[in-house]
């Protein structure tokens, strides 16, 4: 029995495009209908559900007649259109079954990482929730491009639950969960029944693979769950055929791999600052500033960072660079990025004469930095 999936009150229940469509053949009414049931279930149960749904593109090339997924971005935008009407359209009809309302979200990566916009995001689904709506999310492919998708529906499913500060995020997949090796090549791998989120070896074992519907694979789920323990949640990747598979993991029982969050949940600033997908730029910092910011907790001044890319404003996410080149922390940057490059490597009492003003003795404020 796992107390902690018992005590859970509030899910994101990310299902993949295998188990909403008939391998790409269109959407699978009666598999929508059965996730729509346990949900029913859980809601009558007291607790809060939303859905990270794949399958409108699936849907959108089966409508289309296309056999095999498109690689140009526009055909993709093509597809998600036209399969998100379907999409939305069997969610509500399974749900009002069960005298459920639904409603449809759709996110990109820029709508979370613009503060007001993830406020807003935020607002609204916990309003939802209130209202015992259950909100169905997908990423918006109709106007998504290379620099702000999120790349898979895992990462998606894993900032959702960051947002909403969900207990517990259960993947779903054709997968039992996650094994030793990929068992579809080795029948000897052995299915890992509980590890830590963010565990490097954790990440070595799994497979990058997915079908040919759906982008992800076992490593972007793991990397989800790493994302999720940001906020303190736990993940759960099972396989979305077990009978009554979400009832059973909200009872406690033990299915699938269960990997814990092994730390406490980041402030909900520095969570967002965390959940940034891409950064504006980097800055690449000496030893000394490394040792600033992991050990000390201090704040980063100029005169420890020895190099800018990229090109950003004032208040843009930065990544800042170990010298082996590691990513250890993001935070807000107070300086633009033609400001940073005249004033690095430089004492903070040396900004003013420099610049001719200045803002803030550091580049990145403690208050403003998390660490990776």
């Amino acid at each position: 029995m796992n107390a902690r999936l018992r005590d859970s009150r509030r899910f994101v229940v990310k299902v993949g495009s295998a188990l909403v469509t008939n391998e790409g053949a269109g959407l699978d009414r009666e598999a929508i209908a059965h996730w729509a049931a346990q949900i029913a279930a859980l809601r009558g149960a007291g607790k809060d559900v939303i859905m990270v749904s794949s399958g409108a593109i699936a849907e959108g090339m089966q409508r289309l007649g296309w056999r095999k997924r498109p690689q140009m971005m526009h055909d993709l935008q093509a597809a998600a259109a036209v399969g998100q009407m379907g999409l939305a359209q069997v969610y509500e009809s399974c749900f009002r079954e069960h005298g459920m309302r639904t409603a449809q979200v759709l996110l990109t990566h820029a709508d979370l990482a613009n503060r007001k916009r993830y406020l807003n995001a935020r607002s609204t689904l916990r309003t939802l929730l209130a209202l015992g709506v259950i909100p169905v999310i997908n990423e918006n492919d109709t106007v998504v491009t290379d620099e702000i998708r999120f790349g898979d529906n895992d990462t998606l499913a894993a900032l959702v639950t960051n947002l909403i500060e969900a207990d517990c995020l259960i993947i779903l997949t054709d997968q039992q969960g996650l094994h030793t090796d990929d068992p579809r090549r080795d029948p000897t791998a052995t299915l890992v029944r509980e590890g830590r989120a963010g565990d490097p070896a954790l990440e070595a074992q799994a497979g990058g693979a997915g079908s040919l519907i759906g982008r992800g694979g076992m490593l972007t789920k793991v990397l989800a769950a790493k994302r999720a323990a940001r906020s303190g949640a736990h993940t759960v990747i099972a396989s979305g055929r077990e009978s009554d598979v979400l009832l059973r993991l909200a009872a406690g029982e033990s299915i699938g791999t269960f990997l814990a969050a092994g730390t406490a949940p980041l402030a909900a600033r520095k969570q967002w600052l965390a959940d940034h997908v891409q950064v504006s730029g980097r800055l690449h910092l000496d030893a000394g500033a490394v040792r600033a910011l992991e050990q000390d907790r201090k704040s980063l001044l100029p005169i420890g960072v020895k190099g800018v890319d990229g090109e950003f404003e004032r208040g843009a996410v930065v990544g800042c660079l170990a010298p082996d080149g590691r990513e250890i922390a993001r935070g807000l940057v107070n300086y633009g990025s033609t400001e940073s490059r005249r004033i690095i490597g430089r004492t903070s009492a040396d900004i003013e004469s420099v610049l001719g003003y200045m803002d803030e003795p550091e580049l990145i404020h403690r208050d403003n930095l998390v660490l990776i």
